[in-house]
């Protein structure tokens, strides 16, 4: 007998991908477009120069309701929730107490003090779910929804014009978010992404999922929308050096080395990891996350071994790719914190030493937070 636990899981919109001619890999335990056949570079270019749309049904999605839930929440995950109000959402991440290490890196939406809907990466919702509901304090309760909604991201320049043309809500502030209707049913619509790009990610129920994909990608074709695949999502968010967990960011890398302090509310009270991120900040860390670019024509890959002279090595690369948009490598890397953070550094590709600038990311400059 099949074990359908052991099998991946598939998006609502599974049949509409494969229609597209789709090409799948597994990803977080699920069975998610890659790319289809008009490619990564032209789905990547897509959005840099007009709009293009994801499915993203694979990330996490947790509720945390009952009163106190936001002062809850705030007492455990690692950016000040007290920061936002209602309508608005934040970047955060779930640190190991013990280690500060990076459980998951998650976006937060405050519907009000008693209700906050929590996105973690697919791999490790139920982890931050299992946290969550041991720690909860009586009244507050924390629900894996995982799978009862389709999360959508229109991204590009055009991004706004395709919502509005099937009458979902435009033009609120970056990280904020906006509730809405579509067939009868509850969307929530916030100006959030992973590619650097204006933009908008949708969040409603399965029972709309395909009629939702179906408007919006008629809305879109007037301006050449494609739908885009996670080999372009990858290259998109390297190029603004956006961590992904379980390559940048893992239980083996705090905060600090990942320099995401910014997501840190150093001044609260609590939150998981806070005494030992406040000692390794306080004293520095030994490593940190930086971006390198080819100075030729080499391409990065994961775990290559990043050197700054053959017999000094710094550490690795733990993202690492062709750039569309600057048409050279690009790449992230975990490397020893004494080095000038704009030294030429030398990368082991099989076998042969290719020359990388050391940078700080974002690799081109990035339009989502523009107006």
């Amino acid at each position: 007998m099949v074990d359908l636990h052991d099998q991946e899981l598939r998006s609502p919109l599974h049949a509409r991908h494969e229609s597209l001619g789709a090409k799948f890999a597994a990803f977080g335990g699920w069975s998610m477009p890659l790319e289809y056949p008009s490619g990564v570079v032209k789905e990547h270019t897509a959005v840099r120069e007009s709009v293009g749309i994801f499915d993203v049904s694979h990330l996490g999605k947790a509720l945390v309701e009952g009163p106190g839930a936001a002062a809850f929440v705030n007492s455990t995950l690692s950016n000040d929730l007290d920061r936002i109000g209602p309508g608005q959402a934040q970047y955060t991440l779930c640190c190991d107490d013990a280690t500060g290490g990076i459980v998951d890196d998650l976006i937060a939406y405050r519907y009000s003090d008693d209700r906050v809907l929590l996105v973690p990466n697919a791999a490790n919702t139920a982890e931050v779910v299992r946290r969550l509901a041991a720690a909860a304090p009586d009244g507050v309760t924390v629900t894996d929804r995982h799978r009862d909604f389709v999360v959508l991201a229109v991204q590009g320049t055009r991004s706004d014009e395709v919502l509005d043309a099937v009458g979902l809500p435009t033009g609120h502030d970056y990280m904020a978010f906006a509730q809405a209707t579509f067939a009868d049913e509850s969307v929530v619509v916030c100006r959030t992404g992973y590619t650097g790009e204006r933009g908008y990610e949708l969040i409603a129920p399965n029972a709309v999922a395909e009629p939702l994909w179906d408007a919006l990608l008629a809305a879109g074709e007037p301006f050449g929308m494609l739908p885009c695949g996670l080999g372009a999502r990858d290259t998109l968010r390297t190029e603004m050096g956006y961590p992904l967990h379980g390559q940048d960011i893992s239980l083996d890398v705090t905060p600090n080395e990942a320099r995401l302090g910014w997501a840190v509310g150093w001044r609260k009270d609590a939150f998981w990891g806070r005494d030992v991120l406040t000692a390794e900040k306080a004293e520095g860390p030994k490593r940190l996350l930086r971006g390198l670019v080819a100075t030729g024509r080499g391409i990065p890959r994961p775990h290559m071994s990043v050197s700054l002279t053959p017999d000094v090595l710094l550490g690795e690369i733990t993202s690492g790719t062709f750039s569309p948009t600057l048409r050279k490598g690009i790449g992230l890397a975990l490397v020893a914190a004494f080095v000038d953070p704009d030294a030429e550094v030398g990368v082991d590709i099989r076998g042969r030493r290719e020359v990388f600038q050391l940078t700080k990311p974002p690799f081109l400059d990035p339009s989502v937070r523009e107006s």
